[in-house]
């Protein structure tokens, strides 16, 4: 799972770099994926640790739900743009739902992931 963090995170900041060169404006709060991205794979990095691991795993889905709550409103402004309306800052749109359905992914492994983590620690 700490691979994974990293590669979500990765994946997080190249978000992040793309949707700032993509609005053709110089608006900094197009890296807030990368923001996210940089601390995702800072955990996952430091979650190799054995005796960190629980610990850095709970704050990379600590923040990846946080992540998710304020990219969460991108979801209906890119349907909106798939449906043909027009959006304020239509790369914004895009950007803040791939961070929702990224981070989406995200939060059902590393759920996934405490279960079995759970139950082998109860079997053991």
């Amino acid at each position: 799972m700490q691979n994974f963090t990293v590669a979500t995170g990765a994946i997080l900041i190249l978000l992040g770099a793309g949707a700032y060169f993509a609005s053709g404006t110089s608006s900094l709060t197009a890296f807030i994926p990368s923001v996210f991205g940089i601390l995702l794979a800072a955990c996952g990095q430091l979650a190799k640790n054995p005796a960190r691991t629980k610990l850095f795993m709970h704050i990379a889905a600590l923040l990846a739900v946080l992540g998710l709550l304020g990219s969460l409103s991108g979801i209906p402004q890119a349907m909106a743009l798939l449906s043909g309306a027009e959006v304020a800052r239509p790369a914004a749109a895009v950007a803040r739902a791939i961070m929702s359905v990224v981070l989406t992914v995200f939060l059902t492994a590393a759920v996934r992931s405490f279960m079995q983590a759970r139950k082998a620690r109860a079997a053991a």
